[in-house]
C-alpha cells in the first residue's frame, strides 16, 4: 500500500538514488536482457519482457507485457537463486526496486545471494498501463475520499466517485479492467519465475506487496522458496476494512509527532503533544474553511498522514504545518499528486480484488463511526469512493489466505504503522498459522527492511534470507533509541 501523496519511497527517490555496479552474472533463463527505461536506468539493472496472458481462463488469447528487471549477484559462487521484489502500492512500479534497495541499505551478503528482480505489475509503468483518464483536479483530491461530517457530504461525495468509475469503464484501457488484480499478478511473478528458469522464488515484499507476497504463496505454495512479508495488510488485502483502517494508523502514530514537535519549541506548534495535537484540529477546520496555498483540510490530513510513514519526514511535515498556520511558502517536498497511471491502476486493484459495499448509506454509518471513533481521518477513509461504484462482475472471488502450505513466511512489523496497523499484520499473521512467524519492532513509520532503524528486526530479516533460519517463535524487538 502506498500513501496518499507518494507512492512509496522507492518510487518517490528512485531517480535520485541509483548507484553505479556492474552485473557480471548470468542464468539459463528464456529472456532477452538488455538496458532499462530511463525511470530505472543504472549499470547495475538489466531489463526484459515477458508475454503473459491478460485472461488466465483463456491462456492462448490476449497477451500483455510485463516488464522486468535484474540486479544480479556479483558473486556466482554465492548465488543461491532469485529474488522477487514489490515496493507497494498498488500503482507504483518496482523496475527499479532491486537497485533501491541495494542503495538504502540491503546487506551485501544478501545482495551477493541472489539475483534481486523488480517488475512493473500488470496495468502499471511500463508492463501494458491503464489508464481513467484522470483530470488533474480528480488527481489532486488524493487516494482519500473528501473529510465527511455529515451524511450529505457522503452523498456529495457519491457523484464525483461514480464519475471516476465510469471513466475507468470508458477509457481505452477499458478492456483491461477485469483483468487487473493481485490474482492475476501473482499469476504474472510465477511466469517470471519459469522464464527465469527457476523451480522456486523468494520474495521481499513491502506494504501491498504483503498482500501480493500472500497471494502467491496462497496460490503458488510449493514454489516459494523465503517468503519476507514487511508492513503487512491484512488478509483481505486492500479491501474496505483496509481503508478505513488508515485512521486506527494514523491515531497509533500522531503520538510519536506529536512528541517530537513539543520537544522543539521552535516550531511554533506548542511545547506539549496535546497542543500538538489540538494545533492538528485547529488547523483542519481552518483549512476546510479557507484553503491555504491549494491546501484544504482534506489534503492536510493526507500530507500529515503520509509524512507520518519515516520520522525522517516529520522535520518537513513540522515545516509544512508552519507554512500552512501562517501562510508562507510551503517547504519543497514530495509531490503531492501522484501520476494518472499509479492513480488509476491503484483503483483498478483495489475494486477489483475485493467487494465493497455498494449503497451511499452503509458509507454513511461507516463515516459517522469512524468520524468519532478515529476523528483525525476517519471521515475521509470511512468515505465512498469508486469502489462502490465498480462496473461488471467479478471474474473470480478473492483469494482466501490460509495455513496450506511450507512454514517459509516471515513477517515483520513496526507496532505503530498508520499504513499497515499490527492489527491487520495480527490478523494476517492467524490466517497463516503454522506457516508464518512474526517479527513486531517497538517502533513507528511504515517499512521496516532495510531503511528501518531497528537492527533486532532488520537482523532477522538477513538471516533468513541468507541461511533459511527464522525466530523459532514470534518475536518482539524491543525499541533502539537513539538509532
Amino acid at each position: 500500500m502506498h500513501s496518499p501523496l507518494s507512492l512509496t519511497l522507492a518510487a518517490t527517490t528512485l531517480a535520485a538514488t541509483m548507484i553505479s555496479g556492474v552485473s557480471a552474472a548470468t542464468t539459463s533463463d528464456t529472456l532477452r536482457w538488455g538496458p532499462c527505461p530511463k525511470e530505472a536506468a543504472s549499470p547495475r539493472l538489466k531489463c526484459s519482457t515477458l508475454e503473459v496472458p491478460l485472461d488466465y481462463r483463456n491462456p492462448d488469447g490476449r497477451q500483455i507485457e510485463i516488464t522486468i528487471s535484474r540486479m544480479a549477484s556479483e558473486k556466482p559462487s554465492r548465488r543461491r537463486g532469485v529474488l522477487l521484489t514489490n515496493p507497494g502500492g498498488p500503482g507504483a512500479g518496482g523496475l527499479g526496486y532491486p537497485v533501491v534497495l541495494a542503495t538504502f541499505g540491503m546487506p551485501r551478503e544478501v545482495v551477493d545471494s541472489y539475483d534481486v528482480i523488480g517488475f512493473d505489475p500488470r496495468g502499471v509503468g511500463r508492463s501494458t498501463p491503464v489508464t481513467c483518464d484522470l483530470t488533474p483536479e480528480q488527481l489532486a483530491r488524493g487516494n482519500f475520499p473528501p473529510y465527511a461530517r455529515t451524511a450529505a457530504d457522503v452523498a456529495r461525495a457519491a457523484g464525483s466517485a461514480r464519475t471516476i468509475a465510469e471513466q475507468c469503464a470508458t477509457s481505452s484501457t477499458a478492456w483491461m479492467l477485469p483483468h487487473v488484480t493481485t490474482a492475476n499478478t501473482a499469476r504474472d511473478m510465477d511466469r517470471i519465475r519459469a522464464a527465469l528458469g527457476e523451480p522456486k522464488v523468494s520474495y521481499l515484499g513491502g506494504s501491498y506487496g504483503t498482500y501480493l507476497g500472500a497471494v502467491y504463496a496462497t496460490m503458488f505454495p510449493q514454489r516459494g522458496d523465503r517468503i519476507v512479508l514487511d508492513s503487512s495488510l491484512g488478509p483481505g488485502g486492500y479491501d474496505v476494512t483496509a481503508m478505513r483502517s488508515f485512521a486506527r494508523g494514523m491515531e497509533e502514530r500522531f503520538p510519536d509527532f506529536a512528541a517530537f514537535v513539543a520537544a522543539r519549541p521552535e516550531y511554533g506548534l506548542g511545547t506539549t503533544p496535546e497542543q500538538v495535537t489540538a494545533k492538528f484540529f485547529d488547523l483542519a477546520e481552518r483549512l476546510e474553511a479557507t484553503p491555504v496555498q491549494g491546501v484544504d483540510g482534506t489534503l492536510f490530513r493526507g500530507i500529515t498522514f503520509d509524512r507520518l510513514y519515516s520520522d525522517a519526514t516529520m522535520p518537513l511535515l513540522a515545516e509544512t504545518w508552519q507554512a500552512l498556520d501562517t501562510d508562507r511558502p510551503l517547504p519543497p517536498g514530495p509531490p503531492l499528486t501522484a501520476p494518472e497511471n499509479a492513480t488509476s491502476s491503484r483503483y483498478h486493484v483495489l475494486c477489483g480484488d475485493s467487494r465493497w459495499p455498494r449503497t451511499v448509506r452503509k458509507y454513511q454509518r461507516n463515516v459517522a463511526v469512524d468520524r468519532l471513533k478515529y476523528p483525525m481521518l476517519g471521515g475521509s477513509t470511512a468515505n465512498i469512493g469508486p469502489c462502490a461504484f465498480w462496473p461488471g462482475k467479478r471474474v473470480e472471488p478473492p483469494v482466501r489466505v490460509g495455513d496450506r502450505g511450507p512454514s517459509n513466511v516471515l513477517m515483520v512489523q513496526n507496532e505503530r504503522d498508520p499504513g499497515t496497523p499490527l492489527a491487520g499484520a495480527r490478523e494476517l499473521r492467524r490466517a497463516f498459522g503454522k506457516r508464518a512467524t512474526m517479527v513486531t519492532a517497538d517502533q513507528g513509520g511504515h517499512g521496516v527492511y532495510p531503511l528501518g532503524p531497528n537492527t533486532c528486526a532488520k537482523d532477522a530479516v538477513t538471516r533468513f534470507l541468507t541461511t533459511g533460519q527464522r525466530p523459532a517463535r514470534d518475536l518482539a524487538c524491543a525499541a533502539e533509541p537513539g538509532k
